[in-house]
């Protein structure tokens, strides 16, 4: 049984912290995986209560993946100001930091919502303590060439056709020169908050993780 356990959290900055949220493990079962889930454009009202955020947690918990939500910079509680995605990619180390103290030696899952792909994504790519990540609704024009290039790690993106935010024929086209392994799964129709279409992407989310958490 998952715990019901949610614990608030003040992750550790070299000057204030960010406001997370984590839901534990199973009580007495060691973890395989703990996950970051990254929230979308804090400019757009993206928070760690984003409803894709929530639901990629809820996948990963129901495996006993421990999943920490946060909250960027300068959204919510957390300390400082936006910083454009450069000082976020610190905020992603410093949450996987954050985990790797709670768990030591647990390999971490990296998810990301728009904009927390964006920033998530390339810090997975180098993080040694992220073993694979996945990419929802990938702004691929905020990339600007960068593919995750020499990155070797598991990789699943999911895609609405219908997203209005990121289009879809933008991210196939990235996606198509980003190394291996790697998978796009495109879901019919559905715009980039995968309205009405969320229990298809934590399908997607957990059989994923499966292939190399039991």
């Amino acid at each position: 049984m998952v715990s019901n356990q949610v614990l608030h959290v003040d992750i550790p900055l070299p000057i204030g912290h960010l406001e997370g949220i984590l839901k534990p493990e199973e009580d007495g079962v060691r973890p395989r995986y703990v996950s970051v889930i990254c929230h979308p454009h804090p400019l757009g009202g993206g928070t760690m209560h984003n409803k894709v955020v929530f639901k990629a947690a809820q996948a990963l918990q129901s495996i006993n993946i421990p999943a920490l939500r946060f909250n960027f910079r300068g959204v919510g509680r957390s300390s400082g100001a936006f910083d454009e995605g450069r000082g976020e990619l610190d905020d992603v180390r410093f949450a996987l930091e954050f985990l790797s103290r709670r768990y030591p030696g647990v390999p971490a899952i990296v998810v990301g919502f728009s904009f927390g792909a964006y920033v998530g994504l390339r810090v997975a790519a180098a993080d040694d303590r992220v073993h694979a990540m996945v990419g929802l609704g990938v702004p691929a024009r905020m990339f600007d060439g960068n593919t995750l290039q020499d990155c070797h790690k598991p990789k699943l993106f999911v895609h609405g056709t219908a997203d209005e935010i990121a289009p879809y024929d933008l991210a196939q086209q990235w996606f198509e020169k980003v190394p291996a392994p790697k998978q796009i799964v495109a879901i019919q129709g559905a715009d980039h908050f995968f309205q009405e279409r969320l229990p298809e992407v934590q399908t997607l989310i957990v059989e994923f993780a499966r292939t190399f958490h039991s």
